[in-house]
């Protein structure tokens, strides 16, 4: 059972020697990185500029409240006559403000943007794996990695991104002003200087490991309470609702934990990074504070003036002032890559994957006229294999072709591949190798055992096929599904709520929703798999004359199923053995169709 598993091994350990390595995933997340911001290289660009600027304007009021100190110490009685420099301050001072906040929004606005684009990615690359290969991922984990993660981008877009760009420019600039000044204090701040991003580099790499256990952490945290919500009916009736309890309690703590170092490294290295950048200053002010003195015979200290000495002691907060936010957005960077590598894993998988909608101009062309699809064929599969990573080879090599106006039955045992061939049929997964021809805007309809119902009305889970149908054509589609009496003992009728899954509804009521939503839909070709499986008498009834009025109208039905009654339907019967088709008689097939069937299809 499930739940065993889980006591095992409620907190994973992750090697962390493996996790603190340089590896190429993470130089390979780093890459992916750059190359999104690219896409919005314009605004992030807009942005460094107005950080350039901001940075400009910080200096110049530096220099100019400097030099009103320096006047105003120098001569007290001439403080009317500095009247225009004050306001020259005011004036830095609100551009540098509007600069700074131009830089934020631009940068914020390039963020999100590139979070949408790449949520669109991580959607279209589950769209192209397909329901098969998605469902390797439990929905749980996708949910975390589609919000979650690429949320934790924002950071490295908005903020580390952008102040990559600026980390050098100010502190240049400034160390070019004070060694105009003084170049014994512009030695003093190079030499320091360097500590900060020794340092950030130091803290930043553990930073990056913690922050990808946290990620997955929180994967984990994610599966095991959907899975124990899904299975609280079961763990009740076996007397382990606490036990479950207390194992959701363990992952949670055990998530907690991890999301507390973080945060306690986060403080340190920022209490770190703080500590040396308080003496690089401090020793600037000392060296000062003698120079001025006349206490140091060496160097430029005694050409120390008061304006000088206040600009290097302004300017030296300021010098160091890039580095220190470039260290505090350097867990921004860490949360970045750690999540990129999750979110690189589905998007190289979607790029592996076959594509389940090619373009029939990109497959290969038919060897012979035989292998070509007619005109009254809805679908053609031609030398399809398709295998699944842990098995091996489940479906083919087969071919197929499917007529308008048929009703195919396909039996096999269990594990034969029936379920896998109408997954191929219906698009939901590529082919390994093989053509798949399917016939321009042919739109199907899928229902199998467990139908997909939502949360809401009755009503609104009948139009999601069919979004336009009316109130008298939904209480239609019910009445032909066999759920008349059970409609009329509904008090709010169509608008009756459901919950997630169906809850409300019985099993049976739930098959006969799903096969009413079939009757409103306009699909050509109807795919059952096991629709009649652990049902009632009654219930197999209301679907089979269901399924029998759905032929009657034209529609073209594949039905998976061992049912006897089922059977009876088809015009043609197959049956699939360990992936392949078995010559076996066709019920009932019509000459023209035997003739453009593919040589394994017939009997």
């Amino acid at each position: 059972m499930a739940i065993t598993e889980s006591r095992k091994s409620p907190v994973g350990t992750p090697d962390r020697g493996a996790s603190d390595r340089v590896t190429p995933e993470r130089r390979q997340a780093g890459r992916w990185l750059r190359q999104q911001a690219t896409r919005e290289r314009r605004l992030l660009g807009f942005a460094a500029c107005f950080g350039i600027l901001a940075g400009g304007l910080t200096v110049a009021q530096l220099v100019l409240a400097a030099w009103v100190i320096s006047e105003a110490i120098a001569s007290p009685a001439a403080l009317g006559e500095l009247i225009w420099p004050f306001v020259g301050l005011l004036a830095l001072l609100g551009a540098r403000v509007l600069a700074t906040g131009a830089q934020e929004l631009l940068a914020q606005r390039a963020s999100q943007r590139l979070r949408q684009a790449i949520r669109g990615e991580v959607l279209t690359a589950l769209e192209t794996l397909g329901p098969v290969r998605a469902a390797l991922y439990h929905s749980a984990e996708l949910a975390q990695r589609w919000v979650e993660q690429v949320e934790a981008l924002e950071g490295y877009f908005a903020r580390f991104h952008v102040q990559m760009r600026l980390v050098m420019i100010t502190p240049l600039v400034i160390l070019a002003i004070v060694v105009s000044l003084d170049w014994l204090a512009a030695i003093l701040l190079a030499l320091t200087a360097p500590l900060i991003p020794l340092f950030m580099a130091l803290v930043g790499m553990g930073a990056e490991s913690l922050n990808r256990d946290q990620f997955q952490a929180v994967l984990r945290l994610s599966r095991h309470f959907v899975d124990r919500v899904r299975a609280i009916t079961t763990l009740r009736l076996f007397g382990l609702g606490d036990l479950a309890t207390r194992e959701v309690t363990l992952v949670a703590d055990d998530y907690r934990k991890r999301s507390l170092r973080t945060l306690r490294l986060a403080f340190l290295s920022s209490a770190v990074l703080e500590f040396f950048a308080s003496v690089s200053i401090a020793v600037v002010a000392i060296y000062i504070g003698f120079g001025l003195l006349g206490d140091i015979p060496i160097g430029p200290a005694d050409e120390l003036t008061l304006f000088s000495a206040l600009v290097i002691l302004l300017l030296a907060p300021e010098f160091f002032q890039p580095l220190r936010t470039l260290s505090q957005f350097y867990h921004d960077r860490a949360s970045a890559l750690a999540a990129s590598e999750t979110l690189m894993e589905i998007l190289a998988a979607a790029d592996t994957a076959p594509p389940r909608h090619a373009d029939p101009v990109e497959k290969p062309a038919p060897r012979d006229a035989a292998d070509s699809p007619t005109t009254d064929e809805l679908l053609r599969l031609t030398e399809v294999c398709l295998s699944h990573p842990e098995r091996g080879q489940v479906l083919g090599p087969l071919g197929l072709a499917l007529m308008e106006g048929e009703v195919l039955v396909i039996s096999g045992t269990s594990g034969a591949g029936k379920s896998t061939l109408l997954q191929v049929m219906a698009g939901f997964v590529a082919p390994d190798d093989g053509i798949r021809h399917i016939r321009a805007r042919l739109r199907l309809a899928w229902m199998d055992q467990r139908p997909l119902l939502m949360q809401g009305s009755l009503a609104d889970n009948l139009r999601i096929t069919a979004p336009e149908a009316s109130d008298a054509d939904i209480t239609l589609a019910l009445e032909r599904a066999g759920l008349k009496t059970v409609l009329a003992a509904l008090p709010q009728g169509i608008d009756t709520p459901l919950g997630e899954g169906g809850r409300g509804l019985s099993g049976g009521q739930a098959q006969r929703l799903a096969l009413a939503r079939v009757f409103l839909s306009d699909a050509a070709l109807v795919l059952l798999d096991e629709p009649t499986a652990s049902l009632d008498a009654e219930t197999e009834r209301h679907l089979i004359a269901g399924f029998q009025w759905l032929s009657t109208q034209g529609r073209t039905l594949v039905i998976a199923t061992h049912h006897p009654a089922l059977i009876a339907m088809a015009t043609r019967h197959l049956v699939l053995e360990e992936g392949q088709i078995l010559p076996m008689a066709v019920t009932t097939a019509t000459a023209t169709r035997q003739q453009h069937e593919p040589t394994g299809d017939r009997a």
